[in-house]
């Protein structure tokens, strides 16, 4: 018998400081069965940093050929891919064929590894890779509840993530633009 998915309910009060952006986000995100809680945080920062209308999660794991989060446009363009963990390269050159703008977002303790591996290949392509400190993905995944309320404050590189009952930051850096 198949495992079914963890879902939470988040309500996010975001304040992106650079770009002018002020929501109250309500999120439900469901944990595939093999995803850690620090890969589902990941993705909840990464659409915090790139919020705007029509952006959703995507099917992820379940379906290898979407990414994690994308936005699409009016006539069903995909307008931003964006990706969480260490995608193959192909993945990605793909991606840069199909969407206007493609973002990585890296996030674990293997993430020096591959980028080291692939770093010729991404420079290569049109994508932007970031890389979040895992030790900071950690201290989030530490603050998760079934439900949750987050204020989430984005300035520069850095997420400030309060949940009321536990507060932390996330930094990340560019590894390529």
């Amino acid at each position: 018998m198949a495992l079914k998915p963890t879902i939470y309910k988040l309500r996010i009060t975001l304040s992106d400081i650079d770009r002018n952006y002020y929501d109250t986000l309500n999120l439900t995100l469901a944990q595939h069965p093999s995803e850690t809680l620090e890969r589902m945080m990941a993705r909840v920062l990464s659409y915090c940093i790139n919020a705007q209308e029509y952006l959703v999660f995507t099917k992820g794991l379940c379906a290898a050929k979407e990414p994690d989060i994308w936005a699409r446009t009016l006539d069903d363009q995909i307008s931003l891919w964006i990706e969480v963990g260490e995608p193959a390269v192909d993945k990605i050159r793909k991606a840069t064929r199909i969407s206007k703008t493609v973002k990585v977002y890296s996030f674990n303790s293997k993430s020096d590894i591959w980028w080291d591996q692939g770093r010729s290949k991404f420079n290569e392509l049109t994508a932007s890779v970031y890389q979040f400190h895992w030790e900071s993905i950690q201290a989030l995944a530490a603050m998760v509840k079934r439900t949750m309320d987050l204020s989430v404050t984005i300035t520069e590189d850095t997420a400030y993530i309060d949940a009321g009952y536990g507060a932390c930051e996330v930094s990340w850096v560019s590894l390529s633009k």
